[in-house]
């Protein structure tokens, strides 16, 4: 179960009570407008990377082999989209648990992130095989 959900809005509430209680209607007044505050750059910053993103194709990455070394479990989605400043391509049916993403450099490498309950759980780095000046593959080093 996702703790924070609950946690989250009771830590507010239970603010909010203590500053009435120490500092009367002026102290509810403070606690709210801070709460708002809080939840205003919130919402600023996830418009941000939403608007980069968009100006951005769908599943592209600039390096796909630096992403997946930035990449650390239990990252939210949001931070993923502001790391590769692009939306990723969607590879599991829409509205089903758990979600991946793939996204692609110019090389063909690519990064499959899964993401259950909108948190990483695993990525996997993709690259092709190497291809000798002749078109056959080149051996394994």
């Amino acid at each position: 179960m996702n703790f924070q959900k609950i946690l989250v809005p009771i830590a507010g509430v239970t603010f909010v009570v203590l500053a009435y209680r120490f500092y009367g209607w002026a102290g509810v007044a403070a606690a709210v407008g801070g709460l708002v505050m809080w939840v205003m750059l919130h919402f600023t910053r996830m418009m941000q990377v939403l608007r980069r993103a968009a100006s951005r194709p769908i599943g592209h990455v600039d390096s796909a082999v630096m992403l997946n070394a930035k990449l650390r479990s239990r990252v939210t989605l949001l931070h993923v989209v502001a790391l590769t400043r692009s939306l990723g391509e969607l590879l599991s049916p829409k509205d089903e648990q758990p979600e991946v993403f793939r996204w692609t450099d110019a090389s063909g490498s690519s990064v499959s992130c899964t993401f259950t309950g909108g948190k990483l759980s695993h990525h996997a780095l993709f690259r092709p095989a190497a291809v000798d000046d002749s078109g056959a593959p080149a051996p394994a080093p």
